[in-house]
């Protein structure tokens, strides 16, 4: 019977509700006259009855009809409609009255017999909803996931009110870590300790565990997640206030856990003034705009409100895709201008064109070759591009009167162990170079126009991105769809991590704050070991690891030894002298660097042995130019060994 009424068509339900309203109706004044009268077969005049229990009927469905009873779904019907079959009804007696009494058809009706109706049609139509809504329901509940819920407090209580019409789901037991919840019932549900969980869920025949901690705890959720999953459930997490807030999740949404979710870290929320400052209405250069952050602070950029956006990438296909995400984004009533440019940052004809032409104010600067293998191998390619590309584009922002240029600069750059690093941590020498020396005077050399105002240098260092082009999670999630194993390099490997939107997020209020040659290190919580997230990322999809405690798992993780360049820690700041800023997620470095006059001789050897591909001596003065390079050199081969290994961890800038 059940999966017969759950498979009668929508209108066929419709139908069936209203013959079945209509008998309520009937019946509803037989029995009220009947009850009045003392008959089961009540004796009116003529043919009172018959005109009572037809228009009763008609009436009555009419009513219903009007109050909307026949749009609600019957499984999840509530308070709000029973408070609309309780107006159908009464206007349906209303009507009836008014009749009986403009009209001689119903002759010897009691008065007190339509209080009678009343009530019977009342209990028969809230009745036959109820019976219904328990058929369907029944029939639905052995489809349903059984689920225990972690965390007896308000977010969990809510989840109950917010699934109670979820017939996916059946929320049968809490469970908390808090002993003076334990015992108690939330909504008729007993809350039991959570170092119980596992005899709890066989006894209760769960499969799911919803984690209902609050966003503040994404520590103790990534440790729950963790245990959880090593013992065989799958784990789902409520949508944050934020996603609902920025409608990315339904406040009624269970979502599974996504492995930014277990970084251990709650992301700050954005300032809006240090968003705009530099933005809004103004016209903006992006550089490096098809690459992971380069596109990400693009998008930010657009939602602040500029007159222009120019983007520029030396790859087509990066450029074309971003050119048309924003414009997609913005809308042709917008007003925003958006060009693309396919361009090499170390044009400088091209780049003082565009910044001329284009009239740029702020320019955020994401070009650059980031991965420490690949310019490990092409040490020239990537010294090239992150050095004197960043340097000349700073020299055509100082040239041309820029108001605010900002390097998106990486950990990699602390006491560096890459020509990846080094080059970056060069690259920020020479914006701390040229924002001391002054305006115009940086580039002499090269330009001897006079700017029209100082152009204000400003360095953002931080670590790893999540999801990035080539970078490890892309990396395990491939592996993983293969099958394995999972690669890395160091069982004891550490990363600092955050999301691409926060990152981008805090590099344009960084870039805000700075009033000329500061290095800004963004707050990046806690390392996080890439071991730990191999295996959170195989657990996330719906693997076990293979390992020799446990030969029967899925997928193995398998140690390939630290490549050259590559470090086992990664650092922010490169001394202690570090201070904080209006922003509570970005401190301001103070580091020592070269005089621009000191440092010019030595950048223009360094583009003379790029020139000639002369690889020894673009390593020799990297050792000389970056301090602890040398020194880093040694510790790191130290550390490696004589592993040279390909496969692993895949870094990100």
């Amino acid at each position: 019977m059940n999966s017969s009424l759950d498979r009668i068509p929508r209108r066929g339900k419709q139908v069936l509700a209203l013959a079945v309203d209509g008998l309520c109706f009937v019946a509803a004044m037989w029995l009220a006259l009947a009850t009045r009268l003392e008959s089961w077969w009540p004796q009116l005049p003529g043919n009172s009855l018959m005109w009572l229990c037809a228009s009763s009927a008609v009436v009555g469905v009419m009513c219903c009809f009007g109050a909307g009873l026949y749009r609600e779904i019957t499984r999840y019907v509530g308070l709000r409609f029973a408070l609309r079959v309780a107006g159908a009804v009464t206007a349906t007696v209303l009507l009836i009255a008014f009749f009986a009494l403009m009209t001689d058809r119903a002759q010897g009706l009691p008065r007190s017999a339509l209080v009678g109706f009343w009530m019977a049609a009342l209990i028969g139509i809230g009745t036959s909803r109820a019976v219904a809504r328990f058929v369907l329901r029944r029939a639905s509940a052995g489809k349903a996931s059984r689920m225990i819920v972690y965390g007896a407090g308000d977010v969990g209580a809510g989840l109950v009110s917010m699934l109670a019409q979820d017939q996916r789901s059946m929320i049968v037991a809490f469970v908390d870590d808090d002993p003076e919840r334990v015992g108690t019932e939330i909504r008729s549900l007993r809350v039991y300790p959570a170092a119980e969980i596992r005899s709890i869920a066989n006894r209760l025949r769960v499969d799911t565990i919803l984690l209902a901690l609050p966003e503040s705890c994404r520590r103790r959720r990534r440790e729950a997640f963790q245990e959880l999953s090593a013992l065989g459930f799958r784990v789902m997490l409520v949508p944050t206030l934020s996603e609902i807030a920025e409608g990315t999740a339904r406040t009624d949404a269970v979502r599974a856990i996504k492995i930014e979710d277990l970084l251990g870290r709650t992301p700050v929320e954005p300032r809006s003034e240090l968003l705009a400052r530099n933005i809004s209405g103004s016209n903006v250069l992006v550089t490096g705009a098809g690459g992971s952050i380069g596109s990400e602070i693009a998008r930010q950029v657009l939602r602040q409100g500029p007159r222009r956006i120019v983007v520029l990438d030396s790859c087509e296909l990066n450029l074309y895709t971003i050119e048309n995400e924003l414009r997609r984004l913005v809308g042709e009533a917008s007003g925003v201008q958006i060009v693309a440019v396919l361009a090499s940052v170390l044009d400088r004809v091209r780049l003082e064109q565009v910044v001329r032409d284009h009239k740029i104010e702020t320019i955020y600067h994401a070009a650059a070759y980031k991965h420490v293998p690949i310019v490990e191998a092409n040490e020239v390619e990537g010294v090239a591009v992150n050095v004197i590309g960043t340097l000349r584009v700073a020299q055509v922002a100082q040239q041309l009167g820029v108001k605010s240029f900002v390097l998106i600069s990486t950990d990699k750059a602390v006491r560096p162990t890459s020509v990846m690093g080094a080059s970056k941590r060069l690259a920020e020498k020479c914006l701390q170079a040229l924002a001391e020396h002054g305006r115009g005077q940086a580039s002499a050399r090269s330009f001897h126009a006079k700017p029209v105002r100082k152009t204000r240098f400003v360095m953002v260092r931080f670590g790893n991105v999540l999801a990035s082009s080539g970078s490890v999670v892309p990396l395990f999630t491939d592996q993983i769809r293969r099958g394995g194993p999972v690669t890395l390099t160091h069982p004891d490997i550490t990363r600092y991590f955050m999301t691409i939107p926060e990152a981008s997020s805090l590099v344009i209020q960084a870039g805000a704050m700075g009033e000329g040659g500061e290095v800004f290190v963004l707050d990046m919580g806690e390392p996080v070991k890439i071991i730990d997230l191999a295996r959170n990322m195989i657990r996330l999809a719906g693997y076990r690891e293979k390992s020799a405690d446990h030969p029967d798992g899925d997928i193995e993780i398998q140690t390939t030894g630290l490549r050259p360049g590559e470090k086992l820690f990664e650092e922010l700041l490169i001394g202690d002298n570090c201070g904080p800023t209006e922003h509570p997620s970005i401190l301001r470095a103070n580091e020592r660097f070269i005089p621009w006059e000191a440092l010019e001789p030595s950048v223009d050897r360094l583009e003379a042995a790029l020139d000639q591909h002369d690889v020894g001596a673009v390593r020799a003065m990297l050792e000389q130019l970056v301090s602890g390079y040398r020194e880093s050199l040694v510790s790191a081969d130290h550390a490696a060994g004589a592993s040279s290994e390909t496969e692993g961890l895949t870094q990100e800038g």
